[in-house]
């Protein structure tokens, strides 16, 4: 199986996550952040990976540093969980709606860390959780999962369905991209290595 354990522990957070690739979208996810919990829920359904979930952070701060590390640690599980990268589609762009909202995804398994994020959200919160943050949490994931990523939301009234069709987009994108392809000899790169 393509999974992968990360715990991480620090003077502001407490986190241990396991990430599957080739799940069912299942998994229990706790982060102390419900806005998160419901974002990253999403993301696995749609994605159909494995994905546990538990942290403690010092929420009563706000929400910053739990959201980072968490994106921290599940980049952290997808770049080892891929391993070698040796057959796997490598590229995907996904278009998803939510109601008025339509995000785009785009990624590239490429090792090369990158993120564009191109969304205007007409709230700066979502109940108590901080828009701003999903920028942190996109940043940080493509980091350290070493990819590529291009958040495109091209259009929407409400900032939670816009936020949650990109979720829901990222997940799709990564299953796909993730995806093994018996025609892929080796990793697909002229360059013979990912």
């Amino acid at each position: 199986m393509r999974e992968s354990t990360v715990v991480r522990k620090t003077n502001e957070t407490n986190i241990a996550l396991t990430f599957g690739v080739d799940g069912e979208g299942t998994g229990s996810i706790h982060t102390d952040v419900p806005f998160m919990d419901h974002m990253l829920d999403l993301f696995a359904k749609h994605g159909q990976f494995h994905l546990d979930i538990q942290a403690k952070g010092d929420i009563e701060i706000d929400d910053h540093h739990v959201t980072e590390d968490v994106a921290i640690c599940l980049g952290q599980a997808l770049r080892e969980a891929l391993g070698d990268k040796k057959g796997i589609k490598r590229y995907a762009s996904v278009f998803i709606p939510m109601d008025e909202a339509l995000a785009q995804v785009v990624v590239d398994i490429s090792n090369r860390p990158h993120l564009e994020y191109r969304a205007e959200l007409p709230s700066a919160s979502v109940g108590n959780f901080q828009t701003e943050l999903v920028h942190e949490f996109l940043w940080k994931l493509a980091l350290e999962a070493r990819i590529t990523l291009h958040i495109i939301v091209h259009y929407g009234r409400n900032t939670h369905h816009m936020i949650e069709a990109v979720f829901k987009a990222l997940g799709r994108a990564l299953d796909e991209a993730t995806q093994l392809d018996p025609r892929v000899k080796g990793v697909p790169s002229t360059k013979g290595m990912l």
